[in-house]
């Protein structure tokens, strides 16, 4: 039997990451453009990308972690933008 070592733990993390971020997706517990929900892809396949780079190395694997970060930091940054160009809500109108 052998001892898993510190990449492997970061793949397990980061496996369960993806797949609680899904369940909570699912459950509606998280918004698909929301800051959690993306933080938790972003981490969860940088854990499979170590995963795999320090230990067995798998190309196809590889490239799905590399695509799954690049589309978490591009909704990451999309809707970073979108905050700061979207104009403050004016104050409620308080005339009688």
């Amino acid at each position: 039997m052998s001892t898993l070592q510190w990449h492997d733990w970061a793949g397990f993390v980061g496996v369960l990451l993806v797949l609680l971020a899904f369940l909570l997706l699912q459950a509606h517990k998280l918004h698909g453009n929301g800051l959690t929900y993306q933080l938790m892809n972003v981490f969860g396949a940088l854990g499979v990308t170590l995963s795999l780079l320090f230990g067995a190395f798998n190309v196809s694997a590889f490239a799905l972690e590399l695509a799954w970060m690049a589309i978490g930091i591009f909704g990451i940054v999309r809707n970073a933008r979108r905050r700061r160009e979207r104009p403050l809500a004016p104050p409620p109108d308080t005339s009688p």
